[in-house]
């Protein structure tokens, strides 16, 4: 007789699942919840799987290929163009919490066969409302740290203990040590929104109604987040799963078109670990004055890049000198994954992070927004695998890349044990398995019993 916890036993449970999939309309939030349901799709084969955005976001991701278990399916887009996000965030953020309720209830009104599950990003408070009131089960999606979950969820003792509201230029570099599951961290890494903030607001309406969810899902490895991990658990009443990685492994299995990009080419022709990659995000990113100064620096370095550098990449190549290039766009986990690129300057993106730790990594970090401050943290304070950037940042990239360099040394090892701790979770029978395993026997009961009860 086989564990319960088994993947063929999984199998066979889930085969009459139907789950619709919703994600919140962003990069950072649409790859992590596509990568997990491939792995659901891979895993489960009988399980049918809707994945949901809007007619635009259709445009841009209906080409890719996809497991035959995955369909896509559109709503009506919430803005004339959700590509003025960054320059109207506050605007297209209120689109997304207000406007997509209902085309997404019209749209589970006809899909066939019948949801059993809806999976739902954390942030879209109405897709746990609509699940409820359809007797539908929520799994609610978190794409970013754990740590930022409990913090989020323990928002209110910042302003139990006076730290919120609070001027960040007076009181910034206070130490905030009461955060379930956090270690001490500066006030300024934390938080930078007021109380007027409406998205602050939504962010944390959100997570009170994600606790009326059935389970929750976090894209994180349980040995590298435990301590925030054990406190999400220890604070609600209902299963959390820690779904290790929610980034595109299996693409680095398909080598169909590893050497089409020229940047690819160029990176297999430059000696090991003597590149440094920079990605400062696509989003939210640097001002046009940071990236000449970053440019200016590349160029008295003397060091080989590869930058991502978006619309601007034809201007600031011919800022930087020719020990690199600049693209406007590359596959982050291909390039990441050439023996020739030896660190990575990073905004501290989850996903980027992610990536980082997987491939071995240490880092630069960058800040921008968000989330990312107190990743920076995480990076340099708690695992101690990188640096921030300060005012020396040509002196910063030649000691990262310098493998001679005593600290430069240091935090690579501390890279590579990261990444051995985060293979073995994520490996045969690791806790990231075991997590997703024990998801599929639990949403695979609640949907019997609900055949069996007419629930």
């Amino acid at each position: 007789m086989e564990a319960p916890g088994s993947s063929t036993s999984a199998m066979a449970a889930a085969s009459s699942l139907h789950m619709v999939a919703m994600p919140y309309l962003g990069r950072g939030h649409i790859n992590p919840m596509m990568n997990f349901c491939r792995s659901l799709s891979s895993r489960v084969p009988d399980i049918a799987i809707t994945f949901v955005v809007t007619e635009e976001w259709l445009g841009f991701i209906g080409s890719e290929p996809k497991p035959a278990n995955i369909s896509l399916a559109a709503i009506p887009n919430v803005l004339p163009s959700e590509l003025v996000r960054a320059q109207h965030y506050s605007e297209f953020s209120d689109a997304v919490f207000t406007k997509m309720g209902d085309p997404f209830e019209e749209l589970l009104d006809w899909l066939r066969p019948v949801p059993t599950i809806i999976l739902a990003d954390t942030s879209l408070k109405w897709a746990v409302r609509t699940g409820n009131w359809r007797n539908i089960p929520v799994a609610s999606f978190w794409p970013m740290s754990a740590w930022v979950f409990s913090f989020f969820h323990h928002f209110h003792l910042l302003e139990r203990y006076g730290h919120f509201p609070v001027d960040l230029s007076e009181r910034g570099d206070e130490q905030v040590d009461y955060i379930p599951g956090l270690p001490p961290t500066r006030l300024a890494d934390l938080i930078r929104s007021g109380r007027n903030d409406p998205i602050l607001q939504d962010f944390l309406d959100a997570l009170k109604i994600a606790r009326e969810s059935k389970y929750l899902l976090l894209a994180a490895v349980y040995e590298v987040d435990c301590p925030a991990v054990d406190a999400v658990k220890a604070s609600l009443s209902f299963p959390v799963y820690t779904i290790g990685l929610a980034i595109p492994l299996s693409r680095l299995a398909d080598d169909s078109c590893l050497n089409e990009a020229d940047y690819l080419k160029w990176l297999d022709r430059e000696p090991s670990d003597s590149v440094l990659y920079i990605s400062l995000g696509s989003f939210l990113s640097v001002s046009s004055s940071k990236r000449d100064e970053i440019a200016g620096c590349l160029r008295d370095s003397g060091i080989r890049f590869v930058w991502t550098g978006h619309k601007e990449a034809s201007r600031l190549k011919e800022l930087c000198s020719n020990r690199g290039i600049v693209v406007p766009w590359c596959d982050q986990l291909r390039v990441l994954s050439r023996s020739s690129v030896g660190g990575f300057w990073t905004h501290c993106g989850w996903n980027s992070i992610l990536e980082a730790v997987f491939m071995g990594f240490p880092m630069l970090v960058y800040p921008i927004a968000m989330d990312q401050h107190r990743n920076a943290s995480l990076v340099v304070e708690d695992w101690k695998i990188g640096w921030r950037v300060g005012t020396d940042i040509t002196g910063l990239m030649r000691k990262l890349m310098d493998l001679e360099d005593n600290e430069s040394r240091e935090i690579r090892r501390q890279a590579k044990h990261l990444q051995e701790v985060c293979w073995q979770a994520i490996g045969k029978d690791g806790s990231t398995e075991t997590n997703i395993n024990a998801f599929f026997r639990d949403i695979s009961y609640c949907n019997d019993s609900s055949e069996r009860f007419n629930v």
